[in-house]
């Protein structure tokens, strides 16, 4: 069974999942033992689950990243979809095997890519143009399947893609009600706002944090790259400082991690779609695991809020 189809009160549900993350528990009691906290996750979506008295044998196989197949019921707690497992085994598979149980973009990566390429040939500036053609170009595969987060928003295969194609969508539109705005600069610091991040997690496939991106962050990656691309291509002066400034500006303030605050029309424009993008990914993703009529588990990036599913007429 798919985990969207999942409903509380199915027993003995027969599932194969990805183990998108996993945390070691201990029961309360004199006798304690291990539990496994599991966030299963397949093409549909995802579901909290218990693996109880789990065995040393059970931490050591059942970790991140791991494909699974079982069976579970599926109950309510807190409001929300829990299964408690009842049996759990290993399936070994390849990468390209577990992208088939992975959650992806809902549009195909083809459309998405040839409407970045037009818009990038579209640039007029020749310094935005060939700056963004040639890092887009070094980076290709991994900018194309590549997740925007590893929790949160857009944490699917091609989510950074995807997240970046619905900007410039919005950037457009901006374009076309703000006409003053540098339409160029705009659009190129969309593209490459968040390209940091194909260096700062470590892939589609249960994505975590790399070196980098724990200790640089990938605001500052991308700044770098940005940066050594300008240098390659012979390219100084203000035109590449306003590029890399859409980049180290574009989470809006320095409590959200960007070093400076946007100085400029199009990086604050850039922020906000950036910020609009991201929590409407939030909202679609908890709607879709909430029935019609209920309220979402709270969502700790939207200030930690439970969001109301309405009814449909």
């Amino acid at each position: 069974m798919k985990i969207n189809e999942m409903m509380p009160g199915s027993d003995n549900v027969e599932f194969e999942a990805i183990i998108a993350k996993v945390t070691v528990g201990k029961t309360n009691g004199n006798n304690k033992s291990n539990y496994l906290n599991l966030v299963l996750e397949d093409q549909t979506g995802s579901l909290d689950a218990k693996l109880w008295s789990a065995t040393p044998q059970d931490v050591e196989t059942f970790i991140q990243g791991t494909l699974v197949k079982g069976k579970g019921d599926i109950i309510k707690y807190n409001g929300n979809r829990q299964m408690k497992v009842i049996k759990l085994n290993k399936i070994d598979a390849t990468d390209q095997q577990k992208l088939a149980f992975i959650p992806c973009a809902p549009l195909p990566v083809e459309e998405m890519m040839n409407f970045l390429d037009t818009q990038i040939n579209k640039i007029q500036e020749k310094t935005y143009h060939d700056i963004v053609k040639s890092v887009i170009h070094d980076h290709r595969e991994a900018f194309m399947y590549a997740p925007a987060a590893s929790h949160n928003h857009h944490e699917f295969v091609s989510g950074l893609l995807y997240h970046t194609y619905t900007m410039v969508k919005c950037g457009l539109a901006m374009c076309d009600i703000y006409t003053s705005l540098d339409k160029d600069l705009l659009i190129s610091g969309i593209i490459l706002h968040d390209v940091g991040k194909i260096q700062e997690l470590s892939g589609p496939i249960a994505p975590v944090y790399t070196l980098e991106g724990n200790l640089l962050g990938h605001i500052s990656i991308g700044a770098e790259l940005v940066k050594k691309k300008a240098d390659e291509l012979g390219f100084e002066g203000e035109k590449v400082t306003l590029l890399i400034h859409m980049i180290l500006s574009h989470h809006g303030a320095k409590e959200y991690g960007s070093p400076v605050l946007p100085m400029i029309k199009e990086a604050e424009i850039l922020s906000l779609i950036d910020n609009i993008d991201a929590r409407m990914n939030m909202f679609e993703k908890a709607l879709a695991e909430t029935e019609e009529g209920e309220y979402t588990k709270r969502i700790f990036a939207l200030e930690n809020r439970n969001v109301y599913k309405p009814k449909k007429a």
